[in-house]
């Protein structure tokens, strides 16, 4: 991390975190964001969307690693009782649904001249390399965008806890929660609510103790215990991705000491 990327302290003693630039981050899609208005599969023009910001975020000089949800395609949690399919089986039908989407976007990436990488917490050795922390971090030192397929290879666990997984793992910066028009993280559900009131700075605990729909416990938790920074902003505005790599303030920053709309 930069040496910039630190928390700053007032004078008052509060300190206020400020990431500053960073270089390799782990972006966290989810499935929705490939399907378009149509909330199901993959939409061309969506994906051709988040392919020019992976673009983007390579010629801005980053070390970029993909984990992409999967529930345009199945989302296990939802359907699984009413197919009568036991909960694991569901889980492990999503993951495949993760890599589908992961194939789609190298393939997105692959033709527009960008190198990537498909790993997979699952193996697929036909279409995918096996997940290896090492191998994925020279990937990227190589300048080559790595997609995370697969979740953690575990039923019961989101995606979410898998983007902050892998970044924990391969020593990301920052983990940057990609949302679709939504530029941060809002006291409601600002899509329901004009009056909802965006949050700038927040700590670990105004995300486990508020319930905002920012990622699932697990993954606050996790990212809380090793002090991961989140960055919570909307990907389809364009420009956002490299501003933030660029170190400026984009949408929501969850790390260290909350100020302001924040609870600590």
């Amino acid at each position: 991390m930069d040496e910039s990327a630190k928390p700053r302290t007032e004078t008052d003693g509060a300190v206020l975190p400020e990431l500053g630039p960073v270089k390799r981050v782990v972006l966290k899609l989810s499935g929705e964001s490939l399907a378009g208005d149509g909330g199901y599969g993959i939409d061309p023009g969506s994906l051709d969307s988040t392919a020019q910001g992976v673009i983007e975020a390579v010629e801005a000089g980053a070390e970029l690693a993909v984990v992409v949800g999967g529930g345009n395609i199945f989302r296990g949690s939802q359907v699984a009782d009413e197919l009568g399919i036991e909960g694991a089986t569901a889980d492990y039908m999503s993951m495949l649904g993760t890599v589908i989407n992961a194939m789609a976007l190298q393939a997105a990436l692959e033709g527009r001249g960008v190198e990537t990488r498909v790993q997979t917490a699952i193996e697929i050795q036909e279409v995918a390399e096996p997940y290896i922390r090492r191998r994925a971090i020279r990937h990227l030192e190589k300048g080559r965008v790595v997609i995370f397929g697969g979740g953690t290879g575990n039923p019961f666990f989101t995606t979410d806890t898998g983007g902050a997984l892998r970044a924990l793992e391969i020593g990301a910066d920052a983990l940057l929660m990609a949302k679709n028009r939504v530029d941060g993280v809002y006291d409601k559900d600002p899509m329901r609510y004009p009056d909802a009131v965006r949050l700038p700075r927040l700590n670990y605990m105004d995300l486990l103790s508020n319930n905002l729909s920012v990622m699932d416990h697990t993954a606050a938790t996790l990212c809380s215990g090793e002090n991961l920074p989140i960055v919570v902003f909307d990907i389809l505005k364009e420009g956002n991705l490299r501003r933030i790599l660029q170190g400026e303030e984009v949408g929501s920053l969850v790390w260290g000491t909350a100020n302001g709309g924040g609870g600590g």
